[in-house]
């Protein structure tokens, strides 16, 4: 599991260290596009837990192709390097909006990157709504 917050930097080449407590999970990972403006970083497993929902969406509705596209064509293989980094590709790293400062979010089954930047003002907005956004979310269990 994939928990905290740490923050980084992207360095000119685009590399990005990962937390060491994750690095034995992510060897070898993928990177794709994410919601919000940020990046999904997930293990091979999850990602192909991943592909295999996407999969299952109904191919004649837009909404579903939109969405595997998003997902499918942005995504790229990624190797830790001796230091622990992965390189963003270029075209991930504008869709995210990654300057210098990044935010490493643990969410479960992927990590999430973020511009530092965008992430602190998500987060605030974030803080500010929590009693709503919880009780929006009563009716799931939570």
């Amino acid at each position: 599991m994939f928990i905290g917050e740490y923050r980084h930097t992207v360095d000119q080449k685009g590399r990005l260290a990962i937390p060491v407590k994750f690095r034995d999970q992510l060897k070898t990972a993928i990177v794709t596009r994410g919601l919000d403006n940020c990046l999904f970083l997930f293990t091979q497993k999850d990602w192909q837990d991943q592909v295999g929902k996407i999969s299952k969406l109904p191919e004649f509705q837009a909404k579903s192709r939109a969405y595997s596209r998003l997902m499918l064509a942005g995504a790229m293989d990624v190797v830790l390097d001796t230091q622990g980094r992965i390189i963003i590709p270029d075209y991930l790293r504008r869709y995210a909006g990654l300057k210098k400062k990044a935010v490493v979010a643990g969410l479960n089954n992927r990590l999430e990157i973020w511009d530092a930047e965008a992430w602190d003002h998500y987060q605030a907005q974030a803080e500010k709504e929590n009693v709503e956004i919880a009780e929006s979310l009563a009716g799931l269990g939570l």
